[in-house]
Parts: structure tokens; sequence; C-alpha cells
């Protein structure tokens, strides 16, 4: 039923488009989003050994940029050495099937023509979703596009200079036993790496998204500011499966921007209602 409401508002008063009608011109959008993430996808592939070696390799690398940072703020925050890069041998990867670099070079391609296509991929979404508002949900939707590709690029860029060194670190330095040599395969590193980049650039549209089921009545700062302590310790409980490390340094690191993500939809939220009581008010002024 809500599905149907939606169509009737993307109509706009146009009986004639019906509901395979609406589905065509979703295909459509669609389709030119695929050719977006292919095309952005083959510049990726065509440069894969720069992409591979210094863009996927990069968290793996003592000399990569944030993890001699993070090194000399553990030093500074008095955690010594936890978050410093210990490997003494260089970390090598391998594949354990014929195919397997050949599909790698692809999953490489086709994440990293997602990543820069992004903002190109939303906007085709959101043309399909724009005709549904009224003026007044436009007025207060306008520069959703900006909005969203910069908290994922935000997102993408903490989880890969943050999220993946700690995450290598910890892995690499962590001993069952010496017996045991670590030699991932370079598919599960490249999962993890699509978690900790794709997944937490879509986890920083937390502010948006709730900002939406704010003006949908769905939620309300109240309601949020009530559930704050909730909140707080189901963030402490997902930056502590996020990162696998255990002092409370590398805790907070991840924990703090997830809560100020919060704190931020519970602004906007607040704002949001206040203008559409402002609205509501001249309303009946005029009325």
């Amino acid at each position: 039923m809500a599905l149907m409401d939606f169509f009737n508002k993307r109509s706009n008063g146009n009986d004639e488009m019906s509901f395979v009608d609406h589905l065509e011109v979703l295909r459509w959008h669609l389709i030119r989003s695929i050719i977006a993430v292919v095309i952005c996808a083959v510049m990726v592939f065509v440069f894969a050994d720069f992409f591979v070696d210094d863009i996927v390799f990069g968290p793996t690398k003592p000399s990569f940029v944030s993890i001699e940072w993070l090194c000399r703020t553990g030093h500074a925050v008095g955690v010594g050495e936890a978050l410093c890069f210990n490997n003494d041998t260089p970390i090598r990867f391998q594949e354990t099937t014929l195919t397997g670099q050949f599909i790698a070079s692809f999953t490489v391609a086709f994440i990293g023509g997602f990543i820069l296509a992004f903002p190109y991929v939303f906007w085709e979404l959101w043309q399909f979703v724009k005709p549904a508002l009224s003026d007044t949900e436009k007025r207060q939707t306008r520069g959703i596009i900006f909005w969203v590709s910069v908290l994922f690029f935000l997102g993408v860029a903490f989880g890969y200079f943050i999220l993946t060194p700690l995450m290598v670190n910890f892995y690499f330095n962590y001993k069952l036993s010496e017996m045991i040599d670590i030699r991932p395969t370079f598919s599960d590193y490249l999962e993890n790496l699509l978690y900790t980049t794709v997944g937490i650039g879509l986890l920083f549209q937390l502010p948006l998204l709730i900002l939406l089921l704010s003006r949908a009545g769905i939620i309300t700062s109240k309601t949020l500011r009530r559930y704050r302590r909730h909140a707080f310790v189901v963030i402490l409980i997902a930056a502590a499966i996020i990162t696998p490390t255990t002092d409370p340094f590398s805790l907070a690191v991840v924990a703090m921007p997830l809560y100020m993500l919060f704190e931020i939809s519970i602004s906007l939220a607040a704002r949001g209602e206040k203008k559409a009581a402002a609205n509501a008010e001249s309303i009946e002024e005029w009325s």
C-alpha cells in the first residue's frame, strides 16, 4: 500500500503512468548507475597495479601514513607500542585457487568503481524519488546529494586510514602459537577491506537517515535523547566488534565518531522539528 502511495505521488497527477511505467523508469535509472560503475571500474582495472600495490595494500605497509600517525599517537597517550606496526617480516598474501587473482582483479575494479561512482549512483536514485516529494520536502532535502556523498567519503576515509591499519596491525601480531604462520588469502583481506571502507561509508549515513525518519514522523529527538544511554552501549559494543584491539584508545577511536554521528542526528532531528512547528504556526496564522 505504501509503495502504491509512493508511485501515485511520483506520478504528479499523471494517471497514465502505471506501475509498470514506474518500474521502467526505475530500470533506466539503475542501468545508468550500473554503466557509471562499470566505466569507473574499467578505469580502476586499467591501473590495477597501482590500485592493488599502493591503495589496497597500503594499510599493510609500515610506512603507511596513518600507521606512523597512530604509532606516534599511541606513545603520546601512553599505550606504548600497542598502535605501532610491529611485524618484522613483510606481509605476504596467498591465493589457494587457480582463478583467485583473476577474480580478485575484477572485485577490486568493481569496489573501486562503486566508490568513485557513488555520488552519481545516488543522484540517479534521487532523481527517481524526487518527483514523489512535495515542494516543501524538496526544499528541505536541498543539497542531500552533496551531504550523502561527503558522509560516504568521510566514512570510507575513516575506515581506510584508521580501522584497516588497526585491523591489520592486530591480526598480524596476534599469536596463538609460534607454530602457526600467518599467511591469509588475498580474497579474505579484500573482504575485510570492503567491510571497513564501503561498510563504514554507508554507516556514516546515520545522521541523514535519522533526519529523514524524523521528518517522516517515525522518530523524534525526544525519543533519541531518552535512549541515549542505550545507544552509547550499543555503539561501544559495535566499536568493540569492529576494532579487534583491546586497548581503550583504539576503542575510543572507533566509538567517538559513531557516537558523534548519533548526537549530530539528534541535533538535526530537533532542528527539523522546530522548523516544522514554525511552519505549522505560520500556516495557522494565515488561515
